[in-house]
């Protein structure tokens, strides 16, 4: 057996290395294809469920001068197996060291992978900096919602693509091919496609209170800002007509249709509802089409519509009765990310409940009324009380509710909030339902402040207060019908830094790397002081990361255009102080500037 064979059956689960699976692609390996790792810094099951890489895998292998592989991180006892035998770390499709390809790109979902990226590296045997790699060396990019704050890692990455990746990730290896594959022409020509950020073209200075001075390129013929790439007709951009069907579980084992991009309610501590702005649909027949294609060439069972907010589809009624008459008899089903607390909803899940019933989730983010209206969350009460009535009275006993902790003014009494919506909801469930079976599961996770949203100049709460706000719903949320899940504050703290963090941080995360720090977003590896030493030893205070910001500051991502402009965020972040509410922009512009400027008339 070789020793890369003899290694993936020692491992914990072979499924994670071994390659093959169903719909995967094979190309004959020769001197003219330009090779493409598409690299997602977790492990099988995570990265597998990702739409992304679905759709940029089949995109990039439809081209018959491109192959595209897949890489994922390793499970410690990978690592250990590679390290021990000095072997590289490889892709899956040809079991090739990620050193013979041509790019490798990451995807940046989540700031806690980070020290996953560079573990990836390190494995292939590739220098962490940019500066350090040479020729022979694969380009390293990375692209993703993450992206939108470059900085932490601009030292690392040769470029970035900022947006929607279908349509610029083909220009950029046509580009590659045109010319000769010389990688300094290549970056030179690639940092002047509109949605491109090479760092290596731009120099930043610090003050002496580490605020950043001055952002600029030091390069003639390199643009000052970097704007967003976006599809603007999502009925003809390339989507893919089969997946890979993994041999094991993965976080989302299922047909995923995309049914449009953007979101319009305006909540203000998301990032996701800011930078894919605008709203842009397919058409019922697309999308019909596309699950008919999915679920013939990969033989799932169930179809999941996504989106940002899949309710707001302006078709949702008429389309989630098509599907189900068309797949009903074939047992397929329906499902949705988590749902809007109102009447319409209802209507939709009456539809998706005649194959079978799967848990609701509903994300209510805030306890109190006050808070839901600082944030700009379109649900009041009487709405959440409505909807959980009328699910309950159809059948269903399994509810998560989704809120948040440590949001801009938030006191004990929106806490308390919390735990008087749990007693009210089971009050409802036993005066309509016979079963009492009720299993509610509230879920609090920790509001990090994120680029190009409202409160990117707020601070992030202190681990005290939050420690305080989660002991407190563990004991008051002590009932057999709750279950209490949180999140750790100290690694929200730490993805807080990464989130506003600058070029400084280059340097934290090399260090981490080095003294073996990965897998930071599994909480049997996250190692807070681990984290809190490395900072204290490169004389980085975390801390200034995550305090609250003047609207004058030169933030780290400024140089980065989302199309929202800043003056909209700071007018919002004002209108948060005092609870005033911002319409859904479907019910009228409400001038974020997505409109104006590189992206033209798209709403």
């Amino acid at each position: 057996m070789k020793p890369l064979e003899e290694i993936i059956y020692l491992s914990e689960k072979p499924s994670r290395y071994m390659g093959g699976e169903f719909n995967q692609v094979l190309k004959p390996l020769d001197g003219d294809l330009i090779r493409f790792a598409f690299a997602f810094p977790d492990i099988y099951e995570v990265g597998m469920s990702h739409l992304g890489l679905h759709i940029l895998y089949n995109l990039l292998n439809d081209r018959e001068n491109i192959f595209c592989e897949r890489v994922f991180s390793p499970w410690v006892d990978m690592e250990k197996h590679l390290k021990d035998r000095g072997l590289d770390l490889f892709t899956l499709e040809t079991k090739s060291s990620l050193r013979d390809m041509d790019f490798i790109g990451f995807t940046l979902q989540y700031e806690l992978s980070y020290t996953n990226i560079l573990k990836i590296l390190e494995l292939s045997g590739i220098p962490y900096y940019a500066e350090e790699r040479e020729a022979s060396h694969p380009l390293v990019m990375a692209g993703g919602s993450c992206g939108y704050n470059p900085e932490p890692l601009a030292l690392i990455m040769d470029l970035f693509v900022i947006g929607e990746g279908e349509e610029i990730t083909l220009e950029l290896l046509e580009l590659y091919e045109a010319l000769d594959r010389d990688k300094e022409k290549f970056l030179f020509e690639a940092a002047k496609i509109p949605g491109v950020y090479v760092p290596k073209f731009y120099e930043v200075t610090y003050d002496r209170d580490h605020r950043i001075e001055s952002f600029r390129p030091n390069t003639e013929g390199i643009p000052a800002r970097i704007g967003k790439r976006i599809v603007k007709d999502m009925n003809g951009v390339y989507y893919p007509p089969r997946m890979i069907v993994p041999f094991m579980d993965v976080v989302h084992n299922r047909a995923v249709v995309e049914i449009f991009r953007g979101c319009t309610a305006g909540c203000r501590f998301c990032q996701a509802g800011m930078i894919y702005r605008p709203v842009r649909e397919k058409t019922p027949e697309v999308i019909k089409q596309e699950a008919r294609d999915l679920i013939d060439a990969t033989g799932y069972e169930e179809i999941s519509l996504t989106s940002l907010s899949t309710l707001d589809y302006s078709q949702i009624g008429p389309l989630i009765r098509e599907l189900m008459e068309e797949h009903e008899a074939s047992k397929v089903g329906i499902s949705l990310p988590s749902l809007r607390l109102d009447s319409y909803s209802v209507e939709v899940l009456k539809e998706v409940q005649k194959v079978r019933k799967t848990g609701l989730t509903f994300a209510v983010e805030a306890g109190s009324q006050r808070l839901r209206d600082v944030i700009n969350k379109g649900v009041t009460e009487e709405d959440l009380y409505t909807t959980m009535e009328s699910i309950f009275s159809l059948g269903w006993d399994r509810v998560k509710l989704y809120f948040m902790l440590g949001l801009p003014t938030e006191t004990m009494e929106d806490v308390k909030a919390i735990q008087t919506i749990g007693s009210s909801i089971e009050a409802i469930y036993r005066r309509v339902s016979s079963r009492k079976r009720l299993t509610l599961t509230i879920s609090t996770s920790v509001f990090v402040p994120k680029p190009h949203t409202p409160f990117q100049w707020e601070a992030f709460d202190t681990l005290e207060a939050l420690k305080s706000k989660e002991n407190f719903l563990k004991d008051a949320l002590k009932h057999k019908a709750f279950k209490y899940q949180y999140h750790d504050p100290k690694s929200s703290y730490l993805e807080g830094v990464f989130a506003r963090g600058d070029r400084r941080l280059n340097q934290v995360l090399v260090r981490a790397a080095r003294e073996g720090i990965r897998f930071d977003g599994w909480q049997e590896f996250f190692d807070f002081d681990h984290w809190m030493a490395v900072f204290k030893s490169l004389d980085i205070d975390p801390e200034f990361y995550l305090r609250r910001r003047d609207y004058e500051e030169t933030l780290p991502w400024d140089h980065i255009e989302s199309g929202v402009d800043k003056a909209y965020l700071i007018k919002e972040n004002e209108k948060s102080k005092n609870g005033e509410l911002t319409r859904d922009c479907r019910r009228g512009c409400t001038g974020c500037g997505v409109n104006q400027g590189h992206l033209g008339e798209v709403c």
